[in-house]
């Protein structure tokens, strides 16, 4: 909750002619910041103009006490639930999820108050309240209280014996400083600073609240825990950096694709012309109908286009967003305000660092007219020329490779995708956006993530080991769009079982009947014999494995029971 003794006491607005920083200002009402608050996505407004805005959803209900105390007992009655709300923002039109308690548990931007104190302090004509008195101006500000005094008030704090030797110096002295912000009061003990910060809890408290609320926590001072925290702030800008220039690269392509799409539709659109003007009535009709083909085309890729690139705006818009903030947090902010705020901007930063993109453009600029193409007759007329548009289709897009449908445990497994073009012709050529995901029927949370190589002459192959046993559901997208056969399930069996035993035929019967002859299965028969004279259960009579009686040299074993109790029936014997 905000605390209204923060906020800077203003008597009258700035003058039109003073020049006031943008981050002094709300976006909404365009004035001084009053009790500043930042939503999610790191855009500060007003409280009272944020509780004008309707909620955007309802998300929930919080608040359930389901205990037989009393103090829970008591809970019910003064807490009922309520639910949880969403707003959007006004500037980034982001939808932020509001905390349990509503707007006024929004996080606090001191570091504005903080800016709007010291804008109205430079502002000329302009007058800060008391803090003592709440009526008089403010002429004297005292550097140790941090304390805004009235000429009374002033005269006051000098007589005093605790406070005789403060620094007091005037309100027109200020002008040049670049910081004089008030201490921040403990929400819960308002006559308490925030000097301490609980590691249980991640929040700045005061000396009140580690004997109370926060008893055996473990805390230090703000000043101690500042450089761990600042620093875990600062990776998460470096990487959000990044990404900025990725963002910024990505998007300086997309216009360059954009650009060569309108230059070779105009070359084609001059060469239609050209071709067009040498017939009369049927090639005009024709030159039309290719024209409205062509444009048909350049416009369904300038489309795919813009939305990549209004996506890609966005998502740039959204992280310049935070680095802003964040870098001005960390240039400008005190120990206290960046712990205070660490929370909702490291959230923010780690959410945009997790949105998935394509720094690919996902449209092409390969469009061709070609003469020699057939077009058909018009008015008898045997007309030629065609727009050609080299582009994959999905829809004609293949599957192709044996462990399509069939994988085993722990060993690697792949397939190939085929990409075509609308004519079903191969693209010979590489860089499509190819997505693959392998994810288990029955346990949601168990996925596969493949392996996905380009290999230039537009085929994919995609490799993967699975580890867990079941049916799986493949999805195969080009250009965000299924290909044939997508989806399709995947079932994983057992590991391969190789033969423990020997292939081989019986030695009795193909020694002649030699009694010294030995059968590969260990088994013996009467009279000295070493063969085993076909004393198997369920003995083929062919050459077999030893250990299960499997026929087929290159075949898995079946192990189990089976394979077992073949194992025991090779002792058994026949007379002679």
């Amino acid at each position: 909750m905000s605390d209204p003794q923060q906020q800077p006491k203003i008597m009258a607005k700035v003058p039109t002619e003073v020049r006031v920083p943008p981050r002094t200002r709300c976006p909404l009402c365009t004035e001084l910041f009053l009790a500043p608050k930042i939503l999610p996505c790191l855009h500060t407004f007003c409280l009272p103009c944020l509780e004008q805005l309707e909620p955007f959803s309802v998300l929930g209900f919080q608040g359930d006490c389901s205990s037989d105390s009393s103090s829970d007992r008591s809970c019910l009655l003064r807490d009922l639930p309520q639910p949880l709300l969403s707003i959007l923002c006004p500037v980034c039109d982001t939808e932020v999820d509001l905390p349990p308690g509503g707007i006024r548990e929004l996080t606090t931007d001191y570091l504005a108050l903080n800016e709007v104190l010291l804008e109205t302090l430079q502002a000329q004509g302009h007058g800060v309240v008391c803090d003592l008195c709440v009526d008089g101006e403010a002429a004297k500000r005292c550097h140790t209280c941090r304390a805004n005094l009235c000429q009374f008030c002033s005269q006051a704090h000098r007589r005093q014996r605790k406070t005789a030797s403060h620094a007091v110096v005037d309100m027109e002295d200020l002008k040049g400083y670049n910081r004089i912000g008030k201490p921040i009061l403990c929400p819960s003990h308002p006559s308490e600073e925030l000097k301490l910060f609980c590691e249980r809890c991640d929040q700045p408290v005061c000396r009140d609240c580690v004997v109370d609320k926060h008893r055996q926590h473990p805390y230090d001072f703000t000043s101690n825990v500042i450089h761990k925290h600042g620093d875990s702030m600062r990776e998460l800008l470096k990487s959000t950096q990044q990404q900025v220039g990725v963002l910024e690269e990505a998007l300086h392509q997309v216009e360059g694709v954009g650009s060569s799409i309108r230059c070779h539709a105009e070359a084609v659109a001059a060469e239609i012309h050209a071709f067009a003007d040498g017939y009369i009535q049927a090639i005009e009709e024709h030159r039309d109908r290719l024209l409205k083909q062509l444009d048909d085309l350049k416009v369904q890729k300038e489309n795919l286009l813009h939305l990549q690139k209004a996506q890609l705006e966005q998502l740039l818009l959204d992280m310049r967003t935070g680095v802003e903030f964040t870098e001005h947090l960390l240039t400008n902010g005190s120990d206290l305000e960046i712990l205070i705020t660490k929370r909702v901007v490291a959230s923010r930063l780690k959410r945009l660092i997790r949105v998935d993109y394509s720094v690919h453009p996902g449209g092409d600029d390969g469009i061709q007219f070609s003469p020699q193409e057939k077009a058909g007759q018009y008015h008898g007329y045997e007309v030629f020329g065609a727009v050609l548009n080299k582009a994959v289709d999905p829809a004609k897009c293949v599957l192709q490779g044996e462990d399509l449908y069939h994988a085993r445990q722990n060993q690697s497994a792949s397939f190939t995708v085929l990409c075509n073009d609308a004519l079903g012709e191969q693209m010979g050529r590489g860089g499509e956006f190819v997505r693959v995901t392998v994810v288990h029927k029955d346990k949601k949370d168990c996925a596969i993530k493949p392996a996905i190589s380009d290999n230039g002459d537009g085929t994919y192959h995609v490799s993967y080991t699975p580890e867990v046993l079941g049916t799986y559901i493949v999805c195969v997208s080009v250009k965000g769009q299924h290909v044939q056969g997508s989806p399709f399930t995947l079932t994983v069996k057992n590991k391969f079982r190789k033969h423990q035993g020997v292939f081989h035929c019986c030695t009795f019967c193909s020694s002649g009947g030699q009694k010294a002859a030995r059968c590969a299965c260990g088994g013996t028969m009467p009279g000295g014999f070493q063969g085993c004279g076909h004393g198997h259960k369920g003995h083929p009579g062919s050459p077999h494995w030893s250990c299960c009686g499997k026929v087929v040299e290159h075949s898995e074993c079946p192990g189990g029971p089976l394979g077992k109790t073949l194992q025991r029936s090779l002792l058994r014997t026949v007379a002679l």
